[in-house]
């Protein structure tokens, strides 16, 4: 190796002013073993440059040549792989990772040492070395770096000179002196061998000198050991000295020792005392509940405006002082627990005066409305009872009870509600449960009689028979029915598995009156005038339009006063098993903890059920009394219902308003879905008289009636595609209809029929531009002009019979071959026959012949239609065109026989127009 080396340096490095330092025999890892060397250098020159070179053979294997040089400031990392086994493989970061494998680790080892220490003498910015010995990254002895020049901080260490090629830079001073020598010898650079022997000689004479300067000062070395030898003494006498004051010393220091552990054992004093009292005060600050909050609670006014902010303030109080994070170890202290178990307490004194509280605020503030609700149900019932009173019952408005009053009185109590919520959740469900029972008697009284009203308005007529006189009297039944509450409410303070469902007493006397208005026999929609119609349109809107606010108004107060729009689950507790009605609360028996209700949003649903559980069985019934009265009120119903069920749900999709319309209206869709079927049926089952002409159809005038109708009352609503299918099935059942009772046709010819009706379609399409009928409409004036043209062909062959039948032969007889020229010739149709047969055809004969024909056709024809004179002028031009087709035939076959027709085309217009005026 230490020949390659100094070949290297002779061949490739010395050219290029570099210093070879380090040299280690690599090949690549994980390719073909191809041997290079990784030589690290310096340059001479300065500033010093070191590079990493890599060194290969030449193809033919003579001499070695340069292949790459990296600069040792590009090396990012070196990587030896692994510090304490022996590998001989090794990574150098440069612009990219290269992997070598050395030939041996002594030799790895070696250049990666040479590395460290180039790095440390020439370069600021430090390698990293990873996974490398740490013996071989030795520090270099301080000796070194005061040969260093100025700017460098480390310097390769003396003892590793080896390792650097044994070379030591001269510094400026060394080099002016062998300057001066140099040039006080001549032959100093032509015989360097001389010069050195010369120097040699002059080294000897030197070192002679200094052996002779040193035996010489003997006497002086022996004074300065006698010197020594006294001073010895004096340390000696100091060290005396200082031994005792160290033992003088020594007392002090224990009693500093002591001292200092007083001090310590005082301040460990004062930091416990300190973190005590931050203990107490904290204890104090957050579990302390004020004596005016205590009272409060106690005795604090619930139905007074500032009593109710008192107790609000107070329960929070004493919320936070129950809440509070404690830490470890408090809750073992006697004094925190006596004061949880006065909180709890207090808790629990509170949250049963207010439980009960609110409970008779829920009855007596049922007490009014129910009240009141006598009061209106008293005057509906007596005015009810006289017949003769129309103006009496239409005098009653058609509204529902505002409960805004109640709502602002009891949302002062909200925040209390959601204390008691979060506190005691057993009273909490039981006050939810009383106000559902309390609401849902109240507002079926008030839906009950709002519902009685409408269908009053729209009928003019109540029960037939029903004894208002043993109404019993308003104060009483209040009486009775608060008397039931109390009782009821009285067990709310205990336990919460001791409540039981509030029965629902209502007035033995006082029965609904929506059966016997169902009881009525259906009425002809054809009694009905459009004012009607709109009348009961009106009435229904403003059900739905009452109906609404209602709805919505409780919704928002249950959603505030029950905290229900906070939280997203809830949980409820009780040991016997119990469902109301409308699945709003499940309970499991012996069930100990909360069980998961889904979410907020169906416990409001489901309270709303509860509360308004009449408004779906009475919203029918309206709707089967609408259909009763007028099949056509479905399309109403189905507009409207179908409006307020798209503005619910664009409100809250999933709420109890939007479901329960959703339910009336797949009823309203199925009426009308009827109310459809009927009128096909109807058709279906059409029956015409056999001495009297038909006309127009009864169902065909029925769909222009329904068709006008339904389009001002579907414009621009939701449900528009429910009327397209519903047209659809109803045209091509009046086209079918239509088609079958002309063919059961005896005194009206078929055509008339088809002509007649389906020119009414085609008017009535026309005129109401229904734009899923286009093709109906198309299909409808074809059939139109079609039969136009077939019954005045067929009523024209009439009036010139024998005409006719002649011509006809003589059409034959040229389809069978014959020339036209030579039909003359024939015996039946030669010119003799012809005016035979042209003579029994004079003038008047044509005119007496129209004058029947239109006699007849004004037979057939109804008069609503007016087609009389559009079929006359039809029969005239095809009568005209009959006279220009039989001129042509004389003409053709004929010719010059001067056979012309006794009348001409101006007497058949004479003729049609004297027949016209004349009837």
């Amino acid at each position: 190796m230490t020949a390659i080396k100094h070949a290297l340096q002779r061949d490739i490095f010395t050219p290029n002013d570099e210093r070879l330092l380090s040299i280690v025999n690599v090949c690549k890892a994980g390719k073909k073993k191809r041997n290079c060397f990784l030589c690290a250098t310096v340059t001479t020159e300065r500033p010093v440059q070191v590079n990493v070179v890599k060194v290969k053979k030449s193809d033919k294997g003579d001499f070695y040549k340069r292949q790459t040089a990296w600069a040792l400031r590009d090396l990012a990392v070196v990587d030896a792989k692994d510090a304490v086994k022996e590998n001989p493989e090794f990574d150098l970061h440069f612009d990219k990772v290269y992997k070598w494998v050395a030939s041996s680790t002594a030799e790895k080892n070696t250049f990666i040492s040479c590395i460290w220490k180039l790095n440390q003498r020439y370069l600021r910015k430090k390698i990293d070395f990873v996974n490398v010995s740490a013996q071989l990254l030795e520090e270099l002895p301080k000796v070194a770096e005061e040969s260093v020049p100025s700017g460098e901080n480390q310097s390769v260490a003396g003892g590793d000179e080896e390792a650097v090629d044994e070379y030591q830079e001269l510094n400026a001073r060394e080099e002016q002196d062998i300057e001066i020598m140099m040039e006080g010898c001549e032959y100093a650079i032509s015989n360097a061998e001389a010069f050195a022997e010369k120097l040699s000689r002059e080294l000897q004479v030197l070192d002679g000198a200094n052996i002779q300067s040193i035996m010489a000062s003997e006497k002086q070395v022996n004074i300065l050991m006698t010197l020594l030898d006294e001073a010895l003494k004096e340390v000696d006498q100091i060290e005396l000295k200082l031994s005792s004051y160290e033992e003088m010393l020594q007392s002090v220091k224990e009693q500093m020792d002591q001292i200092s552990e007083s001090n310590h054992l005082i301040h460990l004093s004062n930091t416990n005392n300190v973190k005590l009292l931050s203990e107490i005060e904290f204890l104090v600050n957050h579990m302390d509940l004020a004596k005016g909050h205590i009272k409060a609670l106690q005795e604090g006014d619930l139905a007074s405006s500032r009593g109710i902010e008192a107790c609000t303030n107070a329960a929070d109080a004493l919320l936070q002082c129950m809440n509070v994070a404690l830490r470890p170890g408090h809750n073992m202290l006697y004094a925190v627990k006596q004061q949880q178990q006065r909180f709890s307490d207090l808790r629990e004194q509170f949250a049963r005066r207010l439980a009960s509280h609110l409970n008779n605020v829920f009855v007596q503030q049922f007490a009014q409305t129910l009240l009141q609700l006598y009061n209106r149900s008293y005057y509906l019932s007596v005015s009810g009872h006289d017949q003769s009173s129309t103006l009496a019952q239409h005098s009653i408005e058609l509204t529902l009870p505002n409960h805004h009053p109640v709502h602002r009185d009891l949302l002062r109590y909200a925040k209390l509600m959601e204390w008691l919520k979060s506190t005691d959740y057993g009273k909490y469900e039981g006050l939810t449960k009383n106000y559902m029972d309390y609401l849902s008697r109240l507002y079926e009284r008030e839906i009950k009689d709002f519902f009685e009203v409408a269908k009053i308005k729209m009928t003019g007529t109540t029960k037939e028979g029903k004894k208002f006189a043993t109404l019993p009297r308003k104060e009483s039944a209040v009486k009775q029915e608060t008397e039931s509450l109390h009782g009821s409410s009285g067990k709310l303070t205990g336990s919460t598995s001791s409540l039981n469902k509030l029965s629902v007493q209502s007035s033995g006397n006082r029965r609904s009156q929506s059966s016997s208005l169902l009881d009525m026999g259906n009425m002809s929609a054809s009694d009905l005038d459009v004012a009607d119609r709109t009348k009961f349109d009106k009435i229904f809107e403003q059900v739905l339009s009452e109906l609404e606010p209602l709805c919505l108004a409780e919704q928002d107060f249950i959603s505030k006063f029950f905290k229900l729009q906070q939280h997203q689950s809830m949980g409820t507790t009780m040991n016997e098993a119990e469902e109301m009605d409308g699945g709003i609360l499940s309970r499991s028996h012996n069930s100990g903890v909360p069980q998961a209700i889904s979410s907020e949003k169906d416990m409001i649903r489901q309270m709303m059920i509860k509360i308004f559980r009449c408004i779906e069985p009475e919203l029918n019934n309206l709707i089967a009394l609408g259909d009763k009265i007028d099949s056509f009120n479905s399309l109403y119903m189905l507009v409207k219902m179908s409006h307020h069920v798209w503005t619910a749900q664009n409100v809250d999709p999933a709420s109890f308003l939007s479901t329960t319309l959703g339910n009336v209206l797949v009823t309203v869709k199925r009426n009308f879905d009827k109310c459809i079927s009927n009128q096909i049926k109807q058709m279906e089952e059409v029956k015409i008289s056999k001495k009297s002409k038909v006309g127009i159809l009864t169902f065909v005038a029925e769909f222009e009636e329904f068709a006008a109708l339904a389009e001002s009352i579907f414009k621009n609503a939701e449900r528009r595609g429910d009327l397209d299918k519903a047209y659809i099935k109803l045209i091509r059942s009046v086209f079918i209809n239509v088609e079958k009772v002309a063919n059961e046709s005896q005194k009206t010819p078929r055509d008339v029929v088809m002509m007649e009706n389906f020119h009414r379609i085609f008017a009535t399409l026309s005129r109401l531009k229904i734009s899923c009928l286009e093709a109906e409409k198309k299909e409808a004036k074809q059939k139109y002009t079609d039969h136009l043209q077939s019954y005045v062909i067929y009523s024209l062959g009439q009036p010139l019979e024998k005409l006719n039948h002649f011509f006809e032969g003589v059409e034959a007889r040229v389809a069978q071959g014959i020339r036209e020229e030579e039909v003359s010739y024939q015996l039946a149709f030669n010119k003799q026959e012809l005016r035979k047969v042209i003579k029994e055809y004079p003038g008047k004969e044509v005119k007496k012949g129209l004058d029947n024909l239109y006699k007849k056709v004004d037979k057939h024809l109804c008069e609503e239609e007016n087609l009389l004179q559009v079929v006359w002028h039809s029969m005239q031009d095809e009568f005209i065109r009959q006279y220009k087709h039989f001129e042509g035939l004389i003409a053709r076959c004929y010719p010059g026989s001067g056979v012309t027709m006794e009348f001409t085309i101006q007497d058949i217009l004479d003729y049609c127009s004297s027949i016209a005026q004349s009837h």
